[in-house]
């Protein structure tokens, strides 16, 4: 093993200092090998190094939590002798490179995580987050990325059932593809990703090992791209770093790997994302307290001629590492060979060595030949857990109280209200109609509604009338004038977009999506997110059981806004029918449900809302999050909803939770999706049309003197907005507009706007 020129470890992204950390750890030089599996393992991406340090800082306990951070995926006990498997992952940087393939594999890498817990992926869910519509390369982006999510969830058949999708400035040259996974799972098969047993084998399935993806996200998720106006993205010298998808294969591992642990075959398991195999042996060798040894010259390959490195390091996809007893091994490869799924003997784990001081320490040894020479050997650990961890300056941004000051709360309104309605009326209908939200026919609510619904119902799973709810929620507006409060008040939406399913939230993961992490300003903005996530989740009692952190979004220097991503999971504890949805009935009584005002001084805050941003207005100050008072109000609509889906007769009859462009926005898109309109009266003032703070939800009802009472006792404020019926929706002598004009604004805003690039 000669060791490696010194100037190496700086083209693989080490720094000179953590260099000199390798040297101290091997007690001596490392060879190119050995420097490559640190730079893959020690990548941002990978290591988590400038965020770990704040991340302890969130809840992750809760009693119905089976798993929390660190696995492939965070589970829960759903009830029923079911769990629920649940995961976010980014893949921005390859997305923007090369945005079919980028997203296809970031959906194929989050059915994994799920999958090798054990949990049959369920629904998938996608916050897409692009440039304006005003250039053709925004259109490529946004068309190559939502082909890549429907070719790949539809070929592999797990439904997509809702996400996000913002355009934004920020994001013209750095996009943002988030992805989110949920699976279900009998308790009693629930696998973690160690390796044990000295002996045991490591087999690798699936897929054979080439060079595409080889320093893709574990090196293209740590730097920024260079260019400012998105050329970077199209580097040709980066094209080669995105993997390349097969949903066939994917489908035909998920089902193995499936069988495989209910035959309980498998002692560990886990799945070869970012980093590829080194990532894989060294976390399950770590998590185990073993050594491992691994043959590159048993793992099957696609392409001559290639370095222990690359095989080491590809990110080739559809591929997982499993540990199996050695009398298994006949039985795993006749289950691989019925379902055409390549199995091959890569390792073996082995006893851990005995440093200086007589504690055991696993290697990680790369061998040619199992019996052969040693290529490299490293102490897993330090690859899989013991990257620096560095504690990065922070500082606000230097304008941070001018751009607060330039609040438009007090501005005069200009213009017409209809108009400005109009223009925030957007139904991402063209996106979600290009994915299957129906396979396996769980799903109750799709896409387009509050939150997603589904029935946790699967192959092998325990009968059961539980339901399980999913929300993705993210405002980069709020975070950009202040992450903490923003990432709190995205919490709070996530929930009420569950309770508008009659689902109770039981936890959260999320997904960081952040600019440089060597900026200041960014390591502020990423901290203060974090504290927000926190304080919210303890005043919800809501665990954090996994999540992605997604840093170096920038081009040009320019970093992305601060753009937390919370996925919720919740569960409905009957599910015979479906909720009410938006859909109120003609002579039905409009209520606003919850507090009328934001807490705080100002009541109609218009900093950060949608309004205030498409009038190129971007300071304010943002609504302060009062948690008892959501709590109460969010918990009294998730009961209400959730007697009618365990099948009660309700005079309920329709709900949605009053989220970005305020309650106008609401009130539009309830008229729209019932073709029935409503009469307001005068609101407060301007600014409550537009306002956007959680805790407020429009409810309609057939008798308002039962439902104003049942609030009344949960000591939940109600007020009366008006009755439906007729073909406008007016509101006071500030709106009206005909339900057709706003049904037709809302369906053709997205396909207009890409149709004006041809």
């Amino acid at each position: 093993m000669s060791s490696a020129p010194e100037s190496l470890h700086r083209a693989l992204g080490l720094t000179d200092s953590e260099f000199d950390d390798i040297r101290e750890v091997l007690g001596r030089e490392p060879n190119p090998l050995e420097l490559a599996l640190y730079g893959v393992m020690w990548s941002e991406h990978c290591s988590y190094k400038s965020s770990r340090i704040h991340l302890r800082r969130l809840p992750t306990e809760a009693p119905h939590v089976l798993v929390g951070p660190g696995e492939n995926a965070g589970v829960i006990d759903a009830g029923d002798g079911i769990a629920v498997a649940i995961r976010i992952e980014s893949h921005n940087h390859p997305s923007a490179i090369e945005p079919y393939q980028g997203a296809a594999t970031g959906v194929g890498g989050i059915l994994r995580d799920v999958f090798t817990m054990g949990a049959r992926p369920l629904a998938v869910m996608d916050p897409l987050f692009f440039g304006e519509l005003t250039d053709a390369r925004q259109r490529w982006l946004v068309e190559g990325v939502v082909s890549g999510i429907s070719g790949y969830g539809n070929s592999v058949g797990v439904p997509t059932i809702g996400g996000e999708l913002t355009f934004d400035a920020c994001y013209a040259s750095n996009p943002l593809v988030n992805v989110l996974c949920a699976g279900a799972l009998p308790t009693e098969r629930l696998v973690l990703g160690v390796a044990s047993g000295v002996g045991n084998l490591a087999v690798l399935l699936g897929s054979s090992t080439g060079r595409d993806g080889i320093g893709g996200v574990s090196v293209l998720a740590s730097a920024g791209f260079a260019g400012d106006d998105g050329a970077a993205s199209l580097d040709d010298a980066k094209r080669p770093s995105v993997q390349v998808g097969d949903p066939y294969e994917e489908k035909r591992l998920i089902e193995a790997c499936l069988e495989l642990l209910d035959r309980g075959l498998v002692v560990g398991i886990q799945d070869l994302g970012g980093a590829g195999l080194v990532c894989a042996t060294s976390e399950t060798a770590a998590r185990g307290g073993v050594g491992m040894d691994v043959d590159i010259t048993a793992v099957p390959l696609r392409e001559a001629g290639m370095q222990p490195y690359e095989i080491m390091t590809s990110e080739s996809q559809e591929r997982m590492l499993a540990i199996i007893a050695p009398e298994s091994w006949p039985a795993v490869a006749q289950l691989c060979a019925k379902w055409e799924v390549r199995a091959n003997v890569v390792g073996h784990v082995v006893e851990p060595d005995l440093d200086s001081d007589g504690n055991p320490v696993g290697m990680l040894r790369v061998r040619r030949g199992f019996d052969g020479e040693v290529l490299a050997e490293v102490p897993a650990a330090s690859l899989a857990d013991e990257a620096p961890l560095y504690d990065r300056p922070r500082r606000p941004p230097d304008d941070l109280d001018e751009i607060r000051a330039d609040d438009p709360t007090d501005d005069e309104p200009i213009g017409s209200p209809n108009d400005d309605l109009l223009r925030l009326l957007i139904d991402p209908a063209w996106v979600y109609r290009q994915f299957d939200s129906q396979l396996f026919l769980n799903t109750v609510v799709g896409p387009g509604r509050d939150a997603a619904l589904l029935r946790l119902a699967g192959p092998g799973l325990p009968f059961s009338e539980r339901g399980f709810a999913l929300s993705t929620d993210s405002n980069p507006r709020w975070c950009a004038l202040d992450p903490r409060a923003g990432t709190a008040l995205t919490v709070a939406e996530s929930v009420a977009n569950l309770a508008c399913v009659g689902a109770t939230a039981k936890a959260v993961v999320n997904c960081l999506n952040f600019g440089n992490p060597e900026h200041p300003e960014v390591m502020w903005q990423l901290s203060e997110a974090i504290d927000g996530m926190a304080e919210a989740c303890r005043g919800l009692d809501l665990p954090v059981i996994g999540g992605n952190v997604s840093l170096y979004n920038e081009s040009g220097g320019k970093d992305i806004d601060p753009t937390p991503v919370v996925g919720l999971l919740g569960v409905v504890e009957s599910l015979v029918a479906p909720p009410p949805g938006w859909a109120w009935h003609d002579g039905d009584t409009v209520m606003l449900v919850g507090t009328r005002h934001a807490a705080g001084d100002q009541p109609f805050p218009l900093g950060g809302t949608k309004w205030a941003t498409q009038r190129g207005r971007r300071g304010g100050h943002v609504p302060v999050f009062e948690p008892k008072s959501f709590r109460t109000t969010a918990g009294f609509v998730a009961r209400e909803i959730s007697t009618i889906c365990a099948g009660a007769t309700s005079d309920v009859t329709a709900v949605h939770d009053v989220g970005g462009g305020g309650l106008a926005t609401a009130l539009a898109e309830m008229a729209a999706t019932t073709g029935v309109g409503v009469e307001v009266g005068e609101l407060q003032a301007h600014g409550e049309l537009f306002a956007e703070f959680p805790g407020r939800f429009v409810m309609a009802t057939s008798d308002p003197e039962s439902f104003m009472s049942r609030a009344a006792q949960a000591g939940v404020p109600v007020v009366l907005l008006g009755i439906a019926g007729g073909l406008s929706l007016r509101i006071g002598s500030s709106i009206d507009l005909s339900v057709d004009d706003i049904a037709v604004r809302r369906r053709d805003a997205l396909s207009e706007a890409l149709a004006s690039l041809d």
